[in-house]
């Protein structure tokens, strides 16, 4: 007997690379928890008595097994796919993800079938990636679109992602589209990574800073001031201060731990609870840099997705939650209302930059919105960039000089009682 694997309409779709665009397709979002059933692989025989190999999406083995018969088809063997204790995965590298975008766009545009294409990227990862392309590419071949298959691992592939690749599979410019994701997704992660970079070392020196005086206070100073506490003389108010200061350490570490802790919990806790009063507060913060940082992820993600061929009012849902900022997104979002009503972009968003506002509405009396979104997000990158340096570049003598005044601090209290001693003597 002749073994063959099945394959359906859908997937016939997308060996063919042909797509019939339909307006309606666009951003037709089914709920997730439909969206990411587990896909089982099985065996089978037809009427005729011929080997069926096959992949569904089913809910469990029981309903696989309805599937598969209503299908014609008798099933021996039924196994998932990838067990769901492998696909729940940890925080994956967005640059991963990038790069993988950019290789499948790749070899679509080299002819290479859809189904073949995952299959040839999860050959070359190891691990939770190799995972979750094998996933998909059993979601295809069980007759799922790309965007229905991606949709199911939402933790990885954001909205924004798999609307877009919903766009390119409907209008049939998905490759053009991936091309588009990854620029998109690099550009991102080279904005972080600014970030990231030129806050190691203040934080670096920071730590060290706090580690050497944690050290000095518990461990150095009280067998230095020892000496002074052992004198009947007075001693000067600073050196009290300093004999104070190190005891707490001593004989107070634990507290000091407790109350680490209870910093950092109310931190999460303010974070969670007061969100918009933070952001909002953000917003004002006296160098800009903050605000420079948001409309830059404002411009270049709107820019890119109304690139792409989306929706304003779906590009303006998506962008708003990509902001970074609860105050700006609910801004966005009441935009979003009155763009629904008839309203322009430039008219719509209250608190934004006039000069941002300004570059909006020029781009919607052109036609070239998404174009002129996309070189304001380069102006204010460069923006960003040259504030973030002058930034990093004031906080490193800011560090070192904090950390001289406490060193000298310590120096003057632990030298003043022994020049007033030596003073005594005489």
């Amino acid at each position: 007997m002749r073994k063959h694997e099945e394959e359906d309409t859908e997937a016939q779709r997308h060996k063919g690379t042909k797509f019939i665009f339909s307006p309606l397709c666009l951003f037709t979002f089914a709920p997730l928890h439909l969206l990411a059933m587990p896909i089982f692989k099985y065996r089978g025989y037809d009427a005729s008595g011929t080997v069926i190999d096959g992949a569904i999406e089913a809910d469990g083995p029981k309903d696989a097994a309805i599937k598969i018969k209503t299908k014609g088809i008798f099933p021996k063997e039924i196994s998932e796919s990838v067990p769901r204790q492998q696909l729940l995965f940890k925080r994956l590298s967005p640059a991963v993800l990038a790069s993988i975008t950019r290789r499948l766009s790749t070899l679509l545009s080299s002819g290479v079938t859809l189904i073949d294409a995952i299959g040839s990227l999860a050959s070359e990862q190891k691990g939770a990636w190799k995972n979750l392309l094998i996933d998909i590419k059993d979601r295809l071949s069980g007759g799922a679109s790309l965007a229905r298959a991606m949709q199911a691992h939402p933790d990885i592939f954001p909205d924004f992602y798999t609307g877009m690749v919903t766009a390119g599979e409907s209008s049939g410019k998905l490759t053009e589209v991936l091309m588009k994701l990854a620029d998109y997704l690099e550009n991102e992660n080279n904005v972080k990574s600014k970030v990231q970079t030129a806050l190691i070392y203040p934080i670096f020196m920071a730590c060290v800073s706090v580690m050497i005086l944690i050290f000095l206070f518990t461990f150095v100073i009280p067998k230095i001031t020892k000496i002074f506490e052992d004198t009947s003389a007075s001693l000067p108010f600073i050196t009290v201060v300093l004999i104070w200061i190190s005891s707490v350490f001593k004989n107070f570490w634990w507290l000091l731990l407790l109350l680490a802790a209870g910093v950092v919990m109310l931190y999460r806790w303010v974070r969670k609870n007061k969100k918009e009063l933070i952001d909002g507060l953000l917003l004002k913060e006296p160098t800009g840099i903050l605000m420079g940082l948001y409309m830059l992820r404002f411009t270049m993600t709107m820019g890119f997705l109304l690139s792409g061929g989306l929706p304003i009012l779906n590009a303006m849902k998506l962008t708003a939650k990509a902001t970074g900022n609860v105050v700006l997104e609910n801004k966005i979002m009441s935009a979003q209302e009155l763009i629904s009503q008839g309203a322009k972009l430039s008219s719509s968003l209250e608190g934004f930059p006039p000069t941002i506002l300004q570059i909006i509405s020029t781009g919607e009396q052109t036609g070239r919105l998404p174009e002129v979104l996309m070189k304001t997000a380069e102006s204010y990158e460069a923006e960003f960039d040259r504030k973030l340096r002058g930034a990093i570049g004031l906080l490193e003598p800011v560090l070192i000089l904090t950390m001289g005044l406490l060193v000298g601090f310590i120096v003057v209290a632990v030298l003043l009682p022994i020049f007033e001693l030596n003073q005594v003597m005489k």
